[in-house]
C-alpha cells in the first residue's frame, strides 16, 4: 500500500494533478480530500488537498 499526498492553491489545479496520476495507478483503494481556508489581511487563501491511497 503507498500514498501520495496532493496541494494545490486551486481546486482545478487539484482536480488535474489528480486525474493525470490516476492515469498510471490500477488499484485506487480510497481518496481523503479536504479543503483549508485562512485570511491574510484581506485576502483569502485557500488550499485544496488530498491523499491518494493505493496499491502498487
Amino acid at each position: 500500500m503507498k500514498v501520495k499526498v496532493f496541494d494545490e492553491s486551486h481546486e482545478k489545479d487539484l482536480e488535474n494533478a489528480i486525474n493525470s496520476f490516476l492515469s498510471d495507478i490500477l488499484d485506487l483503494l480510497d481518496i481523503k480530500y479536504s479543503v483549508a481556508i485562512t485570511t491574510n489581511g484581506e485576502e483569502q487563501i485557500y488550499c485544496f488537498s488530498a491523499l491518494v491511497i493505493y496499491r502498487d
